[in-house]
């Protein structure tokens, strides 16, 4: 059976390509737009759902992973930012503060319509950071299609005191450690 990433993001790509398994990637056209009263995480998954779904169309007879991830401050969503402003004002904010990483991952058999949902938190705390080291960091760096407006495989590393959570691979995009035990739930290992 093949396996397909429902994503064109390079990150949820290249943490894959760890496993050492052969998969394809597509991408998926979905309306990420929040639902009325609709917690963090019912989102994420639901949009990973939709996702993973969205990619079976073209996909029949296949595993396929669909992830999406959100994060909050203080109990309120943060997007990804688009821009240099949106950015600054999310890192200013952040500053001093923690951050809750929702990310949402299925992996929906397309050949039983079978899914196994799950949202996998990821906590940064930030240091206190002045609004020069801010603009410093959003000029050299423009992660404005990261939620939050950081990378943390770059140069937001120095913009933590510390990282909490049980896969730091959420954090990127794409919870490896759930993926594996989804992948053996359908017969798939990267060890065999």
């Amino acid at each position: 059976m093949q396996l397909v990433l429902a994503s064109t993001s390079p990150f949820r790509k290249a943490l894959l390509q760890r496993l050492q398994l052969d998969f394809d990637t597509v991408s998926p056209d979905v309306d990420e737009t929040p639902l009325a009263d609709e917690s963090i995480d019912e989102m994420v998954m639901r949009l990973s759902q939709a996702k993973a779904r969205a990619a079976a169309e073209t996909c029949p007879d296949s595993l396929i992973i669909g992830s999406d991830q959100s994060a909050e401050l203080n109990g309120q969503p943060l997007s990804k930012p688009g821009g240099f402003d949106k950015a600054f004002q999310q890192l200013r904010a952040a500053s001093g503060q923690r951050i809750v990483f929702h990310t949402g991952l299925c992996l929906y058999n397309s050949a039983t319509g079978k899914s196994q949902l799950a949202s996998v938190p990821y906590t940064v705390v930030f240091k206190s950071l002045s609004d020069n080291q801010i603009e410093y960091y959003l000029r050299r760096e423009q992660p404005y299609n990261c939620a939050g407006s950081f990378k943390s495989e770059g140069l937001g590393i120095t913009l933590f005191e510390k990282f909490e959570g049980e896969d730091p691979n959420a954090l990127i995009g794409l919870p490896l450690i759930k993926l594996i035990d989804m992948l053996a739930n359908e017969g798939i290992s990267p060890l065999s």
